[in-house]
């Protein structure tokens, strides 16, 4: 077959020195060798392997060719007795030699490909950690905890390999079992490492195992432990775990909601205020005792901060705070902090339309639980003044869900019998998708 090889690295070599290229030919075609293309692809193969029937594929085609669900070979038909599949380092050899050889044309040397870990390899790695976790013995889990995670870092598909072997669970099991020691400091080390790659497991699925393991009482104090701590990894480690764990159980933890407050207080980086706002919504939003949880944020001061946040935080950060904000608005103290803080309708009306859909759903409740309430005539000419007229028309002009549609048009009803008592144009607005 005849390819044009890497048109991008020729057009580098050519800029590098015409003389490779006599006449300016950028248009340098090479034959591939026949054998040293995938079946499936056809194109040259980087990691050959050979299955049961004899026939050599690039690792990754023919592994999507299973994944999606094939069970026979694609060139000859034949039902597949076993999907093991065995490096072909003879072809891979003669693959590079033709790639050195064809160096002069922009080829480049294909890579030594790393030998992917088997399923088995895994499931032995995996109860040797379940059983040194039992014993209590550290030092040899953290071995092979080690072990997990330079597989892990060779290759997603490494990575996929061990969740499938459920190496999740295993690890939860093993956190469990270290966290219920009577000192945790006297297993931080172990934890440390355990937390960090159950990190990077995220999102877990549906493996029921794994979040009623990381739901146990002993883990969930431990997370909050290192939520609390000075290690930055671990902190965030374990601010992307809780957001993972059942509300139920977390609202029973102690110190939960001062640690997260101190964490998006002390913001060590985006991921994780993202991951601790994401955890506090689930709280104040659906957690059996929510109002008293909301209460408790309250009184923590987090009002403030939630709206200190939302002034330039980014897309991500400013939906979750609104989405916080809004949850604690309907608890009545939250409210009444809310309504007294000179903050609270500037930003909320400033924010809608400028962020997202959904901020502008969070923002037009909020402003609906605060005026609605008391329908005082000072906040009302306030929000007017601020803009909040020309905003809801917008907001109902270019479309919204069901719940915004109706709060919009409660408060432009309660506006317009105010727009006399104060100048309402904000010249800041703009107006372009008012019909």
């Amino acid at each position: 077959m005849v390819l044009s090889w890497t048109r991008r690295n020729v057009f580098r070599r050519a800029r590098k020195g015409k003389e490779q290229f006599p006449g300016g030919d950028l248009e340098v075609e090479i034959v591939i060798p026949t054998h040293f293309r995938c079946p499936v692809s056809l194109e040259l193969m980087k990691d050959p392997v050979t299955l049961s029937t004899g026939i050599t594929y690039d690792r990754e085609s023919i592994e999507k060719w299973t994944e999606a669900g094939n069970k026979t070979c694609p060139v000859t038909n034949q039902v597949l007795t076993s999907f093991d599949m065995i490096p072909n380092h003879a072809i891979r050899r003669m693959i590079q030699d033709w790639c050195v050889e064809n160096s002069s044309h922009g080829v480049e040397r294909i890579p030594t490909p790393r030998i992917p870990v088997s399923s088995y390899e895994v499931s032995e790695v995996c109860s040797r950690i379940l059983s040194a976790s039992q014993r209590g013995d550290e030092k040899r889990c953290q071995e092979l905890v080690g072990k997990i995670k330079v597989w892990g870092r060779e290759s997603e598909r490494n990575k996929m390999c061990l969740l499938r072997n459920g190496v999740g669970s295993v690890f939860a099991n093993a956190f469990d079992s270290f966290s219920s020691a009577s000192s945790i400091e006297k297993h931080v080390v172990i934890l440390e490492e355990i937390l960090e790659v159950l990190a990077w497991m995220i999102p877990f699925g549906e493996e029921s195992q794994l979040l009623s393991k990381l739901g146990s009482e002993s883990s969930l104090h431990c997370m909050v432990w290192f939520l609390d701590g000075k290690n930055l990894a671990s902190r965030q480690s374990a601010a992307l775990l809780l957001k993972e764990v059942p509300v139920k159980e977390l609202a029973k933890t102690e110190g939960v909601v001062e640690a997260l407050v101190k964490m998006v207080r002390e913001p060590i980086g985006p991921i994780a205020t993202k991951a601790c706002l994401a955890t506090i919504f689930n709280l104040v939003s659906s957690a059996e005792n929510r109002d008293a949880i909301a209460q408790r944020f309250v009184e923590l001061g987090f009002v403030s901060l939630l709206l200190e946040i939302i002034v330039d935080a980014d897309k991500g950060i400013c939906e979750k705070a609104l989405g916080v904000l809004d949850c604690i608005c309907d608890n009545q103290k939250g409210k009444e902090v809310a309504k007294n803080n000179a903050l609270t309708l500037p930003l909320a009306i400033k924010k809608i339309l400028r962020v997202s859909q959904l901020a502008s759903s969070f923002a037009v409740s909020i402003i609906w639980k605060i005026i609605c309430d008391n329908r005082e005539e000072g906040v009302l000419i306030e929000a007017l003044q601020v803009g909040a007229f020309q905003k809801l028309l917008v907001v109902l002009q270019v479309g919204c869900d069901e719940i915004t549609r109706k709060n919009a048009s409660e408060l432009l009803k309660l506006l317009n019998g105010y727009k006399s008592k104060a100048e309402c144009v904000d010249s800041s607005l703009d107006l372009k998708y008012l019909k």
